[in-house]
């Protein structure tokens, strides 16, 4: 089973809630698209930065699951920072683009960049996640 695949085989809700899609994955780059929906807006139809920051975590933690240690059980989440740039507009696709900053035996760290379809970055978010 190649990385996409594994991703793509996972069962994840709150992804499959705000409309993520997995379009690319291997040890060192996982991308996922995201449409910008209203019910993810905020004011003057512009994505919610929790939107953003969620989107993010959900790519960065299939990210670090195509990464564990045979040995491991899972990740989680243990800390997260966002650095918002810019907005994107409802109709819009935001794609997120994770790499790896570190990847340890009991964490791992993603920085995943968020761009509009034109190329604007609209966020920058690193969080580090521990291996289960």
């Amino acid at each position: 089973m190649t990385p996409l695949e594994k991703i793509r085989a996972m069962k994840m809700p709150f992804a499959e809630l705000k409309g993520v899609t997995f379009t690319e994955a291997d040890k060192d780059r996982v991308v996922a698209e995201m449409l910008v929906r209203p019910d993810l807006c905020t004011l003057n139809h512009t994505i919610h930065g929790g939107a953003l920051m969620a989107f993010a975590d959900s790519v960065g933690a299939a990210a670090t699951v195509i990464n564990l240690p045979e040995d491991a059980k899972g990740t989680t989440t243990i800390e997260s920072k966002t650095n918002f740039i810019g907005g994107a507009k409802e109709g819009s696709v935001v794609t997120a683009t994770a790499t790896p900053v570190h990847r340890g035996r009991r964490t791992q760290v993603w920085q995943t960049r968020l761009q509009t379809q034109d190329g604007k970055l609209v966020a920058i978010v690193t969080q580090t996640q521990m291996v289960l």
